[in-house]
């Protein structure tokens, strides 16, 4: 999968960009506040429609205009698709191949990408809800079914948890609808923890030989699934139904006189495991970040193999976070094999005899020029 062309319009600080890119690395320099990351955030919420910066739209459309647009040529083997999204004060419209979507869940898939920035680093050692949110991400992308039942259970548990403050100030006394409530957020809760365990195990499976190569064997990584549900039900859907069944059944008094939901996929978590230490209390800055690297490269292969196509990386600032053992690991790992945007301030101290022949683009106060070298 590659992103052959972009054109932005009243993007951030872009007024307008029309551009071809490499099919494998981009470089893109320009000294701090220039759009670097615009650029990058373009391409990111060009695959997601959202951004991973801010939850406020509006911060996305060019200061003093109504609108953005994002357009995107994206090849791939099946054959080159346009997608489109605009971005206004009443919402999000987007388009493949000049057809509406009725639905962002019908635009999303069709183009995935892999972000890696520095505060990406934290998430060996960042709160749960961090780790739950890189895998909703990157699962969503690879899983439109993954992505419906996570919708339907947001939902489904915003139902649920406002049921149970009515019961617990006794505006309402019907268990009944509770439980019909609590059937329905265990069906698709079932769903996601099946789906994270399959995931989870096949990201691990790549993961561990990564962070080999990288220690040169001297330390193992593996991942351990956190969730209520028992490890015996959690490979098949209607197991770990049944054992939701049982979870909420069993905290009923305690959800109520706390007014939440206390169990489900809502609180799950995943552990990285190092020499059988949990790296996030036990390892040196050092190993979580090699863990964090590892993982990272391990999304991508494990995209590869939930679609078939390999994901466009995007790689904000990340190099100068690394070392040059993880630098040179992170070049190798995606020479060749996947289209990268890169950005950086300066050349200088990347390793650039890993790079063969990168693309080089100039960013000044919004605009964007191909190195002449490279045009």
């Amino acid at each position: 999968m590659k992103l052959e062309h972009l054109t932005l319009h009243n993007y951030r600080n872009y007024a307008d960009v029309d551009t071809d890119f490499s099919p494998q690395i981009n470089v893109l320099i320009g000294e701090n506040a220039q759009g670097k990351t615009n650029l990058l955030e373009a391409v990111y919420v060009l695959a997601l429609a959202r951004s991973h910066r801010t939850n406020n739209d509006r911060e996305l459309i060019r200061f003093g205009e109504d609108f953005a647009r994002v357009n995107g040529r994206i090849g791939r083997s099946s054959g080159p698709m346009q997608l489109e999204l605009v971005i206004s004060t009443q919402g999000k419209r987007a388009r493949v191949n000049q057809i509406e979507q009725p639905k962002l869940s019908q635009y999303l898939g069709r183009f995935n990408v892999v972000l890696f920035a520095p505060e990406d680093l934290a998430i060996v050692k960042g709160s749960p809800a961090n780790r739950r949110r890189f895998i909703n991400m990157e699962f969503g992308q690879m899983s439109p079914k993954y992505l419906y039942n996570l919708t339907q259970y947001r939902t489904m548990l915003k139902q649920r948890n406002a049921y149970l403050k009515q019961l617990k100030y006794h505006q309402a006394k019907d268990l009944v609808y509770l439980s019909v409530l609590s059937d329905q957020l265990a069906a698709y809760g079932a769903e996601i923890v099946s789906a994270r365990e399959t995931l989870l195990h096949q990201m691990a499976g790549f993961a561990a030989v990564i962070h080999s190569g990288i220690t040169k064997g001297q330390e193992k990584l593996t991942f351990e699934y956190r969730t209520q549900v028992p490890s015996s039900a959690r490979g098949d859907v209607k197991t770990a139904y049944k054992a939701l069944q049982d979870l909420y059944s069993e905290h009923q008094s305690r959800e109520i006189d706390q007014g939440t939901s206390l169990v489900g996929a809502h609180r799950d978590d995943v552990a990285f495991i190092v020499n059988g230490k949990d790296v996030a209390n036990f390892g040196s800055q050092g190993q979580q970040r090699t863990t964090a690297l590892a993982v990272k490269l391990a999304e991508i292969d494990l995209m590869k193999a939930q679609t078939g196509e390999y994901p466009v990386l995007l790689l904000d600032d990340v190099l100068s976070e690394l070392d040059d053992t993880r630098q040179t690991h992170l070049l190798k790992a995606i020479q060749n094999k996947v289209q990268t945007f890169l950005t950086t301030t300066s050349l200088d101290g990347i390793a650039q005899e890993i790079i063969e022949t990168p693309a080089v683009y100039h960013v000044q106060n919004g605009v964007l020029t191909a190195d002449s070298a490279e045009a």
